[in-house]
């Protein structure tokens, strides 16, 4: 990847994959287009150099705006409820949960403040990788099964409400572990693409409440019985399968419990305390109300209603749309006249 935690660090590669972006699939001409370019926040300027010698002396674009996520994800929010809190304070909270970090920014009228923003080392690529340790631990060695275990997180892990709880419950056997559930591998000859063995199974815990899988003799039952009813066995390492029980709640964990995968860091909830702490006392209590989530990682179930993966896009959507969009980007003349770094305070809030 030309990326990593999400900084450019190889301009050739990037380079070849814009080329093939502009050329063969948008069929744009730069030399008479605008670009809009969102990048993560406290870029160093060495990188940002480089990126501007990609766009401006490279690919020739006209002109350059810049902006970072939380920003977009507001405007957009925002313009899609004009009658919300966050519309009317133009205040908000974006949590932004990705493939490498997490960031926790406060907004306030679409510029990110920057003295407020968290972060966490922790994204959907941490997680995946934990997932494939423990698998491998237990079952079946898929330590170089990026894609796949990809796959197996995002079809079957959730955010558990009670991990205590949930623990307990993964402990039980058959019919009273609503956790367990099989996944089966690729065979190359008759599915090519790794599956779910029963669905209706995997998604038992998501129909009963906590208090009820305590008690799982009457509901739990009733549900097993929509799905299958003969136990588990345990997995036999010569077949293509595996079973899935706490490692379903407790890799998401990570996202709220860095600590315990020994990383020095806090959790998304005490982040999200330090975030608004670090804002004047009058915008604490909007912020609180006014928090949005966005980002794949926050996909899974249970992390939230409603989880805007888009949001980032959208938003950019809409400011590359906005009548004064032009005059705010930084053309090549400015760039050739000026530099990057002079150019570059024109994003800087």
């Amino acid at each position: 990847r030309p990326i990593d935690r999400g900084y450019l660090i190889n301009p050739d590669l990037q380079r070849d994959i814009w080329s093939h972006l502009f050329n063969s699939l948008l069929h744009v001409s730069p030399s008479s287009s605008s670009l809009l370019l969102t990048e993560p926040l406290f870029s160093l300027p060495s990188i940002q150099r480089s990126t501007d010698e990609l766009i401006f002396e490279d690919f020739g674009f006209y002109s350059l705006f810049v902006a970072d996520s939380p920003s977009l994800v507001h405007l957009y929010e925002s313009s899609r409820r004009p009658d919300s809190l966050l519309s009317e304070a133009q205040c908000s909270l974006v949590v932004d949960c990705g493939f490498s970090f997490t960031h926790v920014a406060p907004v306030f009228q679409n510029c990110t403040l920057n003295y407020g923003v968290k972060r966490i080392d922790l994204g959907g690529k941490a997680l995946t990788n934990y997932l494939k340790e423990l698998v491998s631990y237990r079952s079946i060695n898929v330590m170089d099964e990026t894609f796949l275990m990809d796959d197996v997180k995002e079809k079957l892990c959730f955010v558990s409400l009670d991990v205590e709880t949930d623990l307990q419950i993964a402990r039980k056997q058959g019919k009273d572990n609503l956790f367990r559930c099989t996944y089966v591998l690729p065979d190359g000859v008759t599915h090519k693409k790794g599956y779910v063995e029963d669905p209706e199974a995997a998604q038992r815990h998501l129909r009963a409440s906590s208090s009820a899988a305590m008690e799982p003799n009457k509901e739990a039952y009733q549900l097993e019985t929509i799905a299958k009813t003969e136990e588990r066995k345990r997995v036999d390492l010569t077949k293509n399968e595996f079973d899935l029980m706490n490692e379903r709640f407790l890799v998401p964990e990570m996202i709220f419990q860095p600590a315990d995968l020994g990383m020095n860091e806090a959790g998304l909830a005490e982040c999200i305390v330090r975030a608004v702490n670090a804002c004047h006392p009058y915008l604490r209590p909007v912020l609180y109300q006014s928090i949005i989530l966005t980002g794949g990682s926050t996909l899974f179930p249970r992390f939230a209603e409603r989880l805007p993966i888009l949001d980032v896009w959208r938003g950019g959507s809409l400011l590359a749309s906005s009548p004064n969009f032009e005059s705010t980007c930084v053309t090549k003349a400015e760039y050739e006249e000026h530099g990057s770094a002079r150019c570059r305070r024109r994003f800087f809030h």
